[in-house]
């Protein structure tokens, strides 16, 4: 196994353990709270990652995935903090737009088809956890799980990914009152809803994670991926445009399979 000792300044316990990477929010002491530095840690370890990997495990410390944006970056006092939202209106719009995009490639980064990204979820996935959540491919939470897209409570919106793939898991009239409401969704109608895969008891998530990780691992990598790639562009293709990709996809693999 493989640790990156220089990611915990920033919160971050990653790992890598043959195809399997594991990362991990700890900062317990503020609930797992996120922040700039955190998630260019993120993107640093992910996009990293060798094609050996694959399986990207995200998951958080102290019994919760994560309560959001750490509370500094809104705090008119703390304004010399990277990201702090109230020193970000000193910039132009077409600077904190790209600030932001900076922000979002943390969570595409999870979206990467090279490998399937899990989020083992206990706790409350708030926010930028939620968010953190939707950009993993598939999500297994606890019994004890909620979660709450706060940012319109705030006067904000979900900036950070998070409305593409809610739609896509719960659709628009859902995802749209879950925003709007800003109410919390336990882990009860979460499973019901299809926001999330599984759904255990607290002490089975981790042999949940490891067996949908065993299964995950156990067919053919190349194949794994090339049907990951058709699944995730599906949506944004006709029928015949994906009937082609298939096709053209194929192929690659015959002559593969062939050499």
């Amino acid at each position: 196994m493989t640790l990156r000792d220089d990611l915990a300044e920033v919160g971050l316990h990653c790992t890598i353990d043959g195809a399997v990477a594991t990362m991990t929010l700890h900062r317990p002491e503020v609930r797992n709270a996120q922040k700039p530095s955190m998630w260019a840690g993120m993107v640093d370890f992910v996009t990293g990652l060798g094609d050996d990997v694959r399986v990207v495990v995200v998951r958080g410390s102290g019994g919760i995935f994560s309560a959001g944006l750490d509370l500094g970056l809104i705090d008119p006092a703390r304004t010399e903090e990277p990201g702090n939202l109230i020193a970000t209106m000193r910039m132009s719009d077409a600077e904190v737009v790209d600030a932001i995009d900076g922000y979002q490639q943390a969570f595409t980064a999870l979206m990467d088809p090279r490998f399937i990204s899990v989020a083992a979820v206990d706790g409350a996935a708030i926010g930028a956890g939620f968010q953190l959540a939707l950009a993993c491919d598939l999500r297994v939470a606890t019994d004890r799980s909620y979660f709450c897209m706060k940012e319109p409570a705030l006067g904000l919106v979900p900036d950070l990914t998070g409305t593409k793939p809610l739609v896509e898991a719960v659709g628009y009239a859902r995802a749209l009152e879950i925003c709007a409401t800003a109410r919390k969704v336990d882990a009860e109608e979460a499973g019901q809803i299809g926001l999330v895969q599984e759904l255990v008891g607290a002490d089975e998530l981790d042999a949940t994670v490891e067996t949908l990780v065993a299964a995950l691992t156990a067919h053919d990598a190349d194949a794994v991926r090339a049907t990951t790639v058709l699944l995730r562009e599906a949506g944004g293709r006709s029928l015949e445009e994906q009937r082609l990709a298939e096709r053209t996809a194929q192929v690659a693999r015959l002559r593969a399979l062939v050499g």
